[in-house]
Parts: structure tokens; sequence; C-alpha cells
């Protein structure tokens, strides 16, 4: 095993460590760490199959094997950020939705004391 090897799978070991301490503390939820834990699970997988990039690269057609890493990332982001978009346009209609509800709490309240 090379010296990088050892590495990226150290550093993987420590992020995988890192983020369940986060959930443990209540820190990171468990729906947002499930990409991270998948991520480093592949890049612990790749750190071991060295030659795994470059089967899976001719396997789907790609000439250079860094284009799929790439490709894959880009890919990987864009369903993330859609997914928090979702979860942030959600988030904004709740809000809005308690505002007014506290509002009319809020007159009624007023309007009792009067």
């Amino acid at each position: 095993m090379e010296k990088i090897q050892i590495i990226a799978i150290t550093v993987s070991l420590l992020f995988l460590i890192y983020i369940s301490h986060l959930i443990l503390k209540r820190k990171l939820r468990e729906e947002y760490a499930i990409i991270w834990i998948l991520s480093t699970f592949i890049l612990i997988l790749f750190s071991f199959w060295r030659n795994g990039l470059q089967i899976f690269a001719k396997l789907l057609g790609v000439v250079e094997a860094p284009n799929l890493v790439f490709t894959g990332a880009i890919f990987a982001i864009l369903i993330y950020l859609l997914h928090l978009s979702i979860t942030v346009s959600k988030l904004q209609q709740q809000n809005k939705t308690l505002a007014q509800k506290m509002a009319m709490y809020e007159k009624e309240d007023n309007l009792e004391k009067q």
C-alpha cells in the first residue's frame, strides 16, 4: 500500500468519525449527514481499490477517469443544492404562516384586553 493511500484512508476515517461526532452532538441532522457519509465511503472504497475509478470510467465510456470524478461531483452538488432549495422554500413558507398566526393571536389578545 502506498503512502498516499494510507493518508487518504486515514483522513477519510477521521472525517467519518467527525461526522458521527456531529450527529451525536445534534449539530448535524441525520438527513444531511447521509450525503457526507456516502461520500466518505466512496472515498474509502477508491482509496483501497485504486483501479476502480479507471474501471468505472471505462464502463461508462469516459476517456479520462478524473473527468468522471468531476462530473459525478458536479451532479451530486446540483442534486444536493436542489434538496436544500426545496427545504429552504418549505421553511420560508412555514415562517410566513407562523408570523401570520402570531399576528392574529396578538390582535385577538389586544382586543380581549380592551
